[in-house]
């Protein structure tokens, strides 16, 4: 698990955002389009249906001003459409429309493009944005999502081992159940708070915002969040129960009923739903079964994957190594849920692959194909560990016949010893049953001088005696015995199938987070994909230093679009180790001294943990004095000045 933290880390933290899953295939006025006159309203159409946000719409005029808008809708009904009404009086030129949505696959997607009213105008947009993803939000979201997929599989596989396998020695089982139950119950709630930045593409500081995060949970990815903390509860409630139950009654051979099989089958599916519902399964094409291969996808990978981490566990763990049944029931189990997995998995990339040359034309194909090739290394994997269990079961074996021979032996040379002492008294017994007079009694033996007996101790039991004491070592190297040599080979092979099998779910995660191939071939056959005509937002960052305890740190302070012209800002205070910081008071004024304008206060105000204002209006172009107060303390502030540059 450290390992996959650390890659996922490496990985996440430097990529780039990570590409949405709807895209757009079409939008009325079109892309470059010039329309006679202003349309009534902007429609645009996805591959998937999605999700509107408060600000799903970002429209500015020829003279870079944002139009008003009302409240983004659904076209007709349609859950893959997203519209927005515009205003009377449109002057004639060419406009700029930024928009965001959430995927059905919970994703944000974003773009613009541009349209002309009239006649496009004389000067061209500006150059396309970066896409408006938070890059630590999105790091951050990503590896809560990686954390939540190893949990999962820890969770469930970890219950279906214990409940399948049946290992007599189930306390070091305790360690894996509880984490995983923690993990997950942890990266839930971590991606529910983060849910509402994450579709918005704003810092971590705003998770603080309480209207975006209420009206994240009425999305569907937050209700199927919500669900998995429910299930966690009842799932834990249910674990407890059944504990108490098995301490006061037990179960015959550790065998579960079937009636809690029920029980916890219903729950790991319910589990598994809460991903199905709210990631690639629940878009596209063929939904339904799209969502059964997804749900039987994850419970395989869980049984598999899981249940190797607690075989792991137990093998080494444990007081006693496990019987070989227990091995054995594992490794059926285990070739059940690679089967499964096999099916599903090739049913799921052909679904988003749609053609084989996606698999090398695209990020989702090359993705793809890295998991494929690390997926058949697991495989190879496994087959070694199925090739030494089937060893373990030999050995088990041939050790069982050679006890019961050598026993056999054992037993027969007491018999044998005993036939031969009664042979030899045979005549003394005659003779004492025909004599008159009682039978001699054997001498005593004479006592020695120390007042011990001289008659020799009778030699010990031959069964007694054969084979090595409790004492003895173990034989090594050459002259160690099969079943021992092949237990300490399968530790190593389930050592070396988990660390390959937490590299796989990296790659799993990273491919949750790429555009389908298949989404994206549809929307380029349409002609129409998104070419932003977005102004770019302008990001400054300005470090401040006070000598007293807290006085240092820096504020990120962003200006979108930063031209002439309503802006909005958003200012986020970072310590000096780069965590975001919370400051008292922060203010903004804006002085253009060429033109003898201003200070211009920006208005800032607190959002819960960052500061921004959305109506800053900067009326001419030119080198701009931004003025930046921060207090840190009551009476602690410093006053720090930095040039903008406010383009046309």
């Amino acid at each position: 698990m450290l390992l996959g933290t650390a890659l996922i880390l490496l990985l996440l933290g430097s990529a780039g955002p990570a590409s949405a899953h709807a895209a757009l295939r079409g939008a009325d006025p079109g892309e470059g389009s010039v329309v006679k006159s202003a349309p009534r309203h902007i429609t645009l159409t996805f591959t998937e249906s999605v999700a509107l946000l408060d600000d799903s719409f970002r429209i500015y005029s020829p003279d870079n001003h944002r139009v008003p808008l009302d409240e983004p809708e659904h076209a007709d009904g349609r859950s893959d459409t997203a519209r927005i009404g515009l205003p009377d009086g449109l002057d004639d030129g060419t406009y700029t429309v930024a928009w965001r949505v959430v995927s059905a696959d919970s994703h944000p997607a974003s773009g613009a493009f541009t349209f002309s009213i009239g006649k496009p105008s004389p000067t061209a947009p500006m150059a396309p944005a970066a896409p408006a993803e938070h890059p630590i939000t999105a790091s951050l979201y990503d590896t809560g999502r990686y954390l939540a997929y190893i949990a999962a599989a820890l969770l469930i596989g970890t219950v279906a081992f214990a409940a399948l396998c049946r290992p007599p020695d189930t306390a070091p089982l305790r360690m894996p159940l509880v984490t995983g139950w923690w993990t997950l119950l942890t990266s839930t709630a971590v991606l529910l708070v983060l849910r509402a930045p994450y579709e918005n593409g704003t810092s971590p500081a705003t998770a603080f915002d309480l209207s975006a995060f209420t009206g994240a949970l009425t999305g569907r990815p937050g209700i199927a969040l919500l669900t998995r903390l429910a299930l966690l509860a009842l799932t834990a409630a249910v674990l407890l129960r059944l504990a108490r139950l098995r301490r006061a009654h037990g179960e015959p051979d550790g065998r579960t009923s079937p009636a809690r099989l029920a029980v916890g089958t219903v729950l790991a599916v319910a589990l598994a739903l809460t991903w199905a519902a709210a990631e690639h399964a629940s878009a596209g094409i063929q939904v339904p079964v799209a969502m059964t291969s997804s749900v039987l996808h994850l419970l395989a990978m869980a049984c598999w994957l899981g249940g190797l981490t607690a075989l792991l566990i137990v093998l080494f763990r444990a007081d006693a190594p496990p019987p070989v049944a227990t091995v054995t029931r594992f490794s059926r189990l285990a070739f059940l849920s690679v089967t499964v997995l096999v099916v599903t998995g090739v049913y799921q990339s052909w679904r988003g692959l749609g053609s084989w040359s996606a698999l090398a034309d695209s990020s989702y194909g090359r993705t793809l194909a890295v998991k494929l090739v690390m997926t058949a290394a697991l495989l190879l994997a496994a087959g070694l560990s199925r090739r030494l269990t089937l060893g373990l079961v030999t050995a088990a074996s041939s050790t069982e016949t050679e006890t019961e021979t050598e026993k056999g032996k054992e037993e027969e040379k007491v018999v044998e010893g005993a036939t031969a002492a009664v042979r030899e008294r045979l005549p003394e017994l005659v003779a004492s049953a025909t004599s008159d007079k009682a039978p001699p009694t054997a001498p005593a033996p004479a006592a020695s001088d120390d007042g011990t007996s001289d008659s020799p101790s009778p030699a010990p039991s031959p069964a007694l005696s054969s084979g090595p004491t409790p004492s003895d070592p173990t034989p090594s190297g050459p002259n160690e015995p099969p079943l021992d040599r092949y237990r300490r080979a399968l530790r190593v092979s389930v050592l070396v199938e988990a660390v390959v099998a937490v590299v796989v779910l990296l790659v799993t995660t990273v491919l949750a987070s790429t555009l389908p191939a298949r989404a994206e071939a549809e929307a380029a056959a349409t002609g129409t994909a998104p070419i932003a005509g977005l102004p770019a937002a302008t990001v400054v960052t300005i470090p401040y230093a006070l000598d007293v305890p807290g006085g240092k740190g820096s504020v990120q302070i962003t200006l979108d679009p930063g031209r002439v012209g309503e802006n909005g800002i958003q200012a986020v205070a970072f310590d000096p180790a780069g965590a975001l910081d919370s400051i008292p008071e922060l203010r903004l004024s804006f002085t253009l001294a060429e033109k003898d304008i201003g200070p211009i206060d920006a208005g800032l105000t607190d959002r819960g943990g960052y500061w921004a204002t959305s109506d800053l209006n900067l009326p001419l172009p030119g080198t701009w004095t931004m003025k930046a107060t921060i207090r840190v303390s009551e009476v602690d502030q410093v006053t720090e000045s930095h040039p903008l540059r406010i383009e046309p």
